[in-house]
């Protein structure tokens, strides 16, 4: 089975689906030698998973957007990073790429702007030529104690940053996408078992799945794949950011909704996201993986 193109792996899998000749076999649980085509058993080995691929990750300055971009630069990939204003940590987090040897774009700007999401895009294309990943992973919260607390201005910020500016993304870089693609968006646990202080936040990670199971229904006939993660308790900088030093020194630990009773680190929820970006996830799509420290969920 020759692999033709980058994707050649997935379109050979089609290819056999949609050609089952017509075949019985009269014994449980049945003979593989048999078969025509025979079931594909073994991927073929390119070395890296994400070899020659361009990744774009929002948030990747810092936390799990930084796991990610480190992953994927060792599973082969440039990553373009977009960040807000945590200009530091994204130095921090280019000086480190580069030390390991791999490619990558640092932008810096606010991606509730439409210009500056088709500024990030085009610069992506000027640099690399190509974009293969998106990872929506920014995202704000704010606590309140009652909805009632919930100005206006907040709920008008939480919803633009947290979902309509992945729709703003996805728009921009659709039209770079080809068969093989993938577009991985970060949820969160909240929107499966919510969250009383973050209402408008569980509300957001809500829409975000259900947008990314209707976005892949769409986009499956192209060939683009479009699944997401659900994170529990991490440990990355919005935790301080959001919560009071006596709660952040209780955090992922005090709660009986995490059954391993710890915060995770970055680094145990990107693994996550290189197997939907690669070729290992070609068969998923609208789905939604939990890295949550044992939390069952219904997903």
């Amino acid at each position: 089975m020759q692999q033709k193109e980058s994707y050649g792996y997935i379109r050979d899998c089609e290819d056999i689906a949609l050609s089952f000749p017509p075949q019985h076999q009269d014994q449980q649980p049945g003979m593989e030698y048999l078969m025509n085509p025979r079931p594909v058993s073994e991927r073929k080995s390119s070395g890296k998973r994400l070899d020659h691929k361009v990744a774009i990750i929002t948030g990747g300055d810092s936390g799990i957007g930084r796991a990610v971009a480190y992953d994927f630069v060792k599973e082969g990939a440039a990553v373009v990073l977009i960040y807000y204003d945590e200009e530091c940590d994204a130095k921090e987090t280019e000086e480190h790429i580069r030390q390991m040897g791999g490619k990558v774009l640092l932008l810096q700007g606010d991606l509730k702007d439409r210009c500056f999401i088709q500024h990030c895009v085009g610069q992506t294309i000027k640099c690399f030529g190509a974009i293969d990943l998106l990872v929506n992973n920014h995202a704000v919260q704010f606590l309140q104690r009652s909805i009632l607390d919930i100005s206006p201005e907040q709920l008008n910020l939480v919803f633009q940053t947290n979902v309509i500016s992945f729709f703003y993304m996805i728009q921009a870089v659709l039209p770079h996408m080809k068969r093989g693609s993938a577009i991985i968006n970060t949820a969160s646990v909240t929107a499966y078992h919510g969250q009383k202080d973050l209402i408008d936040y569980s509300a957001t990670k809500g829409a975000i799945v259900s947008m990314t199971r209707s976005l892949s229904l769409s986009l499956v006939e192209q060939g683009i794949r479009v699944n997401a993660v659900a994170p529990g308790p991490i440990w990355t900088p919005l935790i301080p950011a959001s919560f009071s030093a006596e709660e952040v020194a209780t955090f992922g630990r005090k709660t009986s909704k995490v059954p391993m009773m710890r915060a995770g680190q970055p680094c145990e929820v990107s693994p996550c996201y290189v197997f939907l970006a690669s070729e290992e996830a070609s068969y998923m799509t609208g789905q939604v993986l939990h890295p949550n420290g044992g939390t069952i969920v219904a997903s």
